[in-house]
C-alpha cells in the first residue's frame, strides 16, 4: 500500500520503496537543509514488483505516483530507490525528477576507473552498473559487483544492525578498487562502520542535495 506523508506548496516529494528512509532523509534534510519541505511518498510494494517482474513493470505506477505529487505541488521528485531509479528519472512529468544515486555515480567515476559495486537486493545491480558507465560518458571504467548474501533479508526482519554490519563486512574484503559504492540507500550507514581505505560512497546525503538545488532552479523565476 502506498501511503503519502507530508504536503505543501514548493515542497520536494520523495518517492521511497522503504519507510526505513523517511527518518533518514529528514535527518538529513535537518542538517544540511533547513527549511527545506519534504513529501515522502512509501511505495514498498515497487521493489517487490521490480525484484520479480524488472523495473518496467512498475512505470505506470511510478507514473501515477509522479503525476500525484506534481498535482500536489511538488516542484521536483527525487527517486530513493535504485532499482526503480532509472524508471523514475525518465517518466516525464511537469518537474524535475532526480535518481538519488546519479551524483553518488559521477562521484565513482570521478574518484577512479576501479569501482566496485556493492548491493543487497539484485535487481540493483544491473541498473547502478548502467548508471556508473552512463556517468563514465565513454570512458574505460572496470565494474565489479558484490551480492551481499542474506544482508536483505536481515533488513526485512527489522536487523538493521546486522544489516549494515553485513554491508561493512562485505567493503572491508574488496580490494585493488578505488571505489565503493554502496548502491541501496539503506546502506548508507554501513560507510561509517568498515575500516578499508579505499572511499565507500552512499547516495543519500548527495543525492538529496542534488535534489534541493534542482528544486531551487525549479522555484527560481522565469520571466
Amino acid at each position: 500500500m502506498s501511503t503519502v506523508d507530508g504536503g505543501g506548496r514548493g515542497a520536494l516529494a520523495l518517492l521511497h520503496t522503504s519507510s526505513a528512509h523517511v527518518p533518514v532523509f529528514d535527518a538529513l534534510r535537518d542538517r544540511f537543509h533547513p527549511g527545506l519541505e519534504l513529501r515522502h511518498l512509501v511505495a514498498e510494494e515497487l521493489l517487490e514488483r521490480a525484484r520479480v517482474h524488472g523495473p518496467d513493470a512498475v512505470a505506470d505506477a511510478v507514473r501515477h505516483l509522479l503525476d500525484a505529487a506534481v498535482a500536489a505541488g511538488a516542484r521536483a521528485v527525487l527517486c530513493t530507490c535504485s532499482s526503480i531509479g532509472a524508471v523514475a528519472e525518465r517518466t516525464e512529468v511537469d518537474v524535475p525528477v532526480l535518481r538519488v544515486d546519479r551524483p553518488m555515480a559521477a562521484a565513482a567515476v570521478a574518484t577512479g576507473p576501479r569501482i566496485v559495486v556493492i548491493a543487497t537486493v539484485e535487481s540493483t545491480l544491473a541498473p547502478t552498473v548502467a548508471l556508473i558507465r552512463e556517468e563514465a560518458a565513454g570512458s574505460d571504467v572496470e565494474v565489479r559487483t558484490v551480492l551481499v548474501e542474506g544482508a536483505w533479508e536481515r533488513f526485512e526482519a527489522g536487523d538493521t544492525d546486522g544489516y549494515v554490519r553485513a554491508v561493512a563486512g562485505s567493503a572491508d574484503t574488496v580490494t585493488d578498487a578505488d571505489a565503493i559504492v554502496l548502491a541501496q540507500a539503506s546502506m548508507a550507514p554501513a560507510g561509517y562502520l568498515t575500516s578499508t581505505d579505499v572511499p565507500v560512497l552512499a547516495s543519500p546525503e548527495p543525492g538529496l542535495a542534488a535534489a534541493a538545488a534542482a528544486l531551487r532552479g525549479a522555484a527560481r523565476p522565469t520571466g
